[in-house]
């Protein structure tokens, strides 16, 4: 990497330089409303955050291999984080996964993850001891949902060698259900994601697959030509490695779920998939699959509404970089940027390329607009695992949160440019397509470098402003929030369907206040192996008010509150309306 400071506004203005220039595209017209005017970086400079995870009694540290990273599964192993309310007291708790190293892997004593509830007060309690959550292994990933609409949301672990689900039985513990519900998987897991995509009312599993590849068996840095990078000796992979085949799980409605991966037509090709999202990108009623697979093409699963999918990644524009080129693809997240009720999408690749930033053209197309936004050479140096939307500063645009980490600690000893710990990046909407890297100038908790992986949104405090977590290799997670209240407004939703699966995720969700109109779907799973708080925000400016919530519930049903006080969490029941609403702290 470039010095950061003066590196990072170099880069920055070549970025847009390029934009305007030989590289310049049609970007999409901004939504218009009365909200504020964008103001200016310099003004932006209020936007404070900090790190305060040992303050709240986060002891976490994520464990993956050595310091050397000798191995390909030290650099990508373990870092998934999930925001889960397992005790439904609308205060999101925080879980971690933890990885091994070889030692620890192979007596079987590798270190555990971690359950932090939250107090309710900015503090958490680690009580993974008394949770049943005691497996162990080389972890990777997770994802949050109530599999089984019981009320209580669940978990479902990654490993290499075996995947772990986890049911809530509520009183805080949990149960390892994972051979009765015949989810175990094989090979090494990675990212996963819920999502009902027949809209049968049971959430259905979908389970990334990496390498097909036994680590005792993996060779030596340097030993063959997918042992280098840029000329220097590193791990092996995943290029020269077999991939592994991601899983397609059925939900059957009775806690357990069959394996219908063949029958859908998922990863032919044995991709080495990372990331997972589900969404209905092209307003079908249907969940569709987005993979970000590395060193391969990325697949865009369409749901043909049958039972079975079909991948149009090349066809649909995000397969490939916009120079037709294959990507290392980690982390990848749906969200509507510009506002015009379209699901866009951004993902994170590795370092000698750009990020990417897709735009939903509404016909089953999408253009990359990584340049145009940019996005492109002001990140050319970084590796990005975590990829988020938020509206970190609630002006009902969705920004972008990037999390990122060299995997190679040999970059540290060369004149290349690339360090192995770097920091996270933060790009400010400015409403007309584009984009502005603000983290320099956001506090120290956006300007710590570190080898970062996971990352995870939530509102944890319940006050109205979007906090983060993300774990970093071999160290303690950091824990993200602003200094001072955020001056503008926001809602805070948080959907439980009946007809539909009780954890609403699929639901679109579409809220009109302050002249402005944002759309968003629950999800589970997506950023780099981790699942963000299912409660979906929005920012509303200075709008006190909202004028309407439209919700379209998975299978059609759909439902309008309208007149709702803003600076408030609004719990709402399909079928039933607003059952429970709260303040802001």
């Amino acid at each position: 990497m470039k010095s950061h400071a003066a590196g990072t506004v170099v880069a920055l203005a070549l970025a847009f330089a390029l934009a305007a220039g030989q590289r310049s595209a049609t970007g999409p017209e901004p939504q218009r409303g009365s909200l504020r005017l964008p103001r200016s970086v310099q003004q932006r400079a209020a936007e404070q955050f900090i790190e305060v995870s040992e303050q709240a009694g986060i002891r976490f540290v994520l464990t993956s291999g050595g310091f050397e990273k000798k191995y390909i599964i030290e650099a990508k192993g373990g870092g998934g984080i999930a925001w889960i309310d397992y005790d439904n007291d609308d205060d999101p708790d925080l879980f971690f996964v933890n990885g091994s190293t070889f030692e620890d892997w192979r007596r079987r004593t590798s270190p555990r993850s971690r359950l932090y509830r939250n107090n309710g007060d900015g503090t958490f309690a680690d009580v993974y001891l008394d949770s049943g959550l005691d497996h162990t292994g080389w972890g990777m990933g997770v994802c949050a949902a109530d599999f089984d609409n019981d009320g209580s949301t669940d978990l479902y672990v990654t490993y290499y060698g075996g995947n772990i689900l986890y049911r809530n039985m509520g009183g805080g513990k949990f149960a390892d259900v994972t051979k009765q519900a015949g989810v175990a998987g094989r090979g090494w897991g990675m990212g996963c994601a819920f999502g009902d995509y027949d809209n049968d009312g049971f959430l259905d599993l979908y389970v990334a697959n990496y390498v097909d590849v036994d680590i005792e068996q993996l060779g030596e840095p340097g030993s063959a030509p997918n042992c280098t990078y840029r000329r220097i000796a590193t791990f092996c992979g995943p290029r020269g490695l077999g991939g592994g085949r991601d899983v397609l799980y059925h939900n059957e409605g009775n806690r357990r779920f069959s394996d219908v991966t063949e029958k859908a037509g998922i990863d032919p090709g044995l991709y080495f998939g990372l990331g997972v999202v589900m969404g209905d990108y092209d307003r079908d009623g249907l969940l569709d699959i987005y993979v970000a697979n590395d060193s391969t093409p990325s697949a865009l699963y369409h749901n043909n509404g049958d039972g079975t999918f079909t991948d149009l990644g090349p066809q649909s524009g995000t397969a490939y970089s916009s120079e037709g080129q294959e990507q290392a693809g980690m982390g990848v997240e749906f969200g509507d940027y510009d506002n015009d009720g379209w699901l866009d999408l951004v993902k994170g690749n590795f370092s000698d390329d750009t990020r990417n930033l897709y735009h939903n053209d509404k016909d089953g197309t999408f253009t990359d607009q990584t340049y145009f936004a940019g996005l492109g050479d002001v990140a050319w140096l970084f590796t990005t695992f975590g990829a988020e939307f938020l509206d970190y500063d609630n002006d009902g645009w969705k920004d972008i949160l990037l999390a990122n980490g060299q995997t190679f600690p040999q970059m540290d000893r060369y004149p290349t440019g690339i360090t192995y710990a770097e920091r996270n990046m933060l790009f400010h909407n400015l409403r007309n397509g584009r984009f502005e890297e603000v983290g320099l100038r956001s506090g120290p908790g956006l300007a710590l470098k570190k080898v970062s992986r996971g990352l995870a949104t939530a509102d944890y405090d319940n006050d109205g402003d979007l906090e983060f977590a993300v774990t970093n290799m071999n160290a303690a997670p950091d824990l993200i929030r602003r200094v001072r209240k955020n001056a503008n407004n926001s809602i805070l939703l948080k959907l439980a369907g009946t007809r539909s699966n009780c954890s609403g995720i699929g639901a679109k969700v579409r809220v009109t206040g302050g002249g402005l109109t944002q759309f968003d779907e629950v999800r589970s799973g997506g950023s780099y192996l981790s699942s963000p708080d299912s409660r979906l925000h929005f920012g509303l400016g200075p709008a006190v008010r909202v004028d309407r919530i439209e919700i379209e519930w998975p299978g059609g049903a759909a439902e309008t509150i309208r007149d709702v006080t803003a600076d408030q969490l609004l719990v709402i029941k399909e079928g039933s309306g607003v059952v429970r609403r709260k303040s802001f702290r």
